[in-house]
């Protein structure tokens, strides 16, 4: 494992309600990285696939001519050949019930068009599933790309229905493990942001968007996407589960391993009990990630002009955790009595 300096996060370790984040921002205001593979879970895909059996069992929908579809989750639905003769019928189930790396390219593009057309939420998250578990492999990641099917998917992450928003990220999670889908998918990293902002604390919506957010920021491409964000990030630290905290750690992990993000973060608008985390209650998971954070953060060297300008802003970043008179020097070297042999490292570093 590398060093706190430049490290980064992704999915699959190192490397790689207060409600409406609006006001939480407000109340905090005033206290003063290989990119894994986000399994997509089917939760309960036997209710899911009968209801659809029920409802196409008493209803069809007619398709726009030319359409690729064929009958998919029960729709009467047919496909042409390269003569232009309809061919095909395919039921739903023999699709969605069909392994991931079984799926064909003409599958993948009924998918696309039944996930537009259906009226049926439910119906849009099981496609979603389907897609998203598809697009672990790179073959599909490209065809859904060439389908245009990333535009396609993200035209969802407005969608009425919270399990859908939530299914969307998943399967944008994966294709954005794709570094061509990444050129097209850094458009919508304000809209993934602004769900962060406006889902409850600890809700799938966040750790969904979190997630897909840290393959994004892998590399150093995108990054400067997120310099408004940095504020966000660090107040949910204080507020959020330890599985939010991780995840929002690897984005800032990657963040701060790129010296062009540094004075964004620094100077971003901290919580004063961010501090607080760097205690032995701590989740040794979450506190190796600050460990790793801090170090970042130490490797840039202010011009003495920049350090004054910013000790004259007590709530940013540099305050809370850099300056000479943060609480956090006093805290490091404690956690030299850590139990974990990791954190005990990182700490002897820091202290060097």
């Amino acid at each position: 494992m590398k060093c706190y300096v430049n490290c980064r996060m992704g999915e699959d370790g190192l490397i790689p309600r207060l409600g409406n984040m609006k006001a939480l921002l407000g109340i905090l205001a005033g206290a003063g990285a290989s990119y894994g593979l986000y399994k997509l879970l089917r939760g309960g895909d036997a209710e899911i696939n009968k209801a659809s059996q029920r409802k196409s069992n008493a209803n069809a929908m007619a398709v726009q001519p030319g359409s690729l579809v064929a009958k998919v989750s029960g729709f009467n639905v047919v496909s042409k050949t390269d003569s232009g003769n309809l061919t095909t019928e395919i039921a739903s189930s023999e699709i969605l019930s069909k392994s991931p790396g079984s799926l064909e390219p003409r599958h993948l593009s009924m998918l696309l068009s039944l996930l537009q057309s259906s009226p049926s939420p439910a119906e849009r998250r099981e496609v979603l599933i389907t897609l998203g578990n598809a697009a672990a492999f790179t073959v599909n990641q490209d065809l859904l790309r060439e389908f245009g099917g990333l535009h396609i998917i993200a035209g969802f992450l407005s969608d009425p229905s919270p399990d859908v928003r939530v299914q969307t990220l998943n399967a944008l999670n994966n294709l954005s493990m794709n570094i061509r889908n990444q050129e097209q998918l850094k458009i919508y990293v304000p809209s993934v942001v602004q769900l962060i902002e406006m889902s409850p604390v600890n809700s799938d919506l966040q750790l969904a968007a979190l997630r897909l957010l840290t393959n994004l920021t892998v590399t150093d491409n995108h990054q400067h996407l997120m310099k408004n964000s940095i504020t966000l990030l660090l107040s949910l630290l204080v507020v959020s589960s330890e599985v939010l905290q991780i995840q929002v750690l690897k984005v800032l992990v990657n963040l701060s391993s790129n010296p062009d993000m540094m004075d964004d973060i620094v100077q971003a608008q901290a919580p004063a009990s961010l501090v607080l985390l760097f205690d032995g209650c701590t989740s040794t998971d979450v506190l190796l990630r600050l460990l790793f954070f801090v170090g970042n953060l130490r490797a840039w060297r202010p011009s003495a002009q920049v350090a004054e300008a910013l000790r004259r802003r007590q709530d940013s970043l540099y305050c809370v955790l850099l300056d000479s008179s943060s609480q956090f020097h006093s805290r490091l070297p404690l956690l030299l009595s850590h139990p974990d042999e990791e954190i005990k490292a990182q700490v002897a570093r820091l202290l060097t």
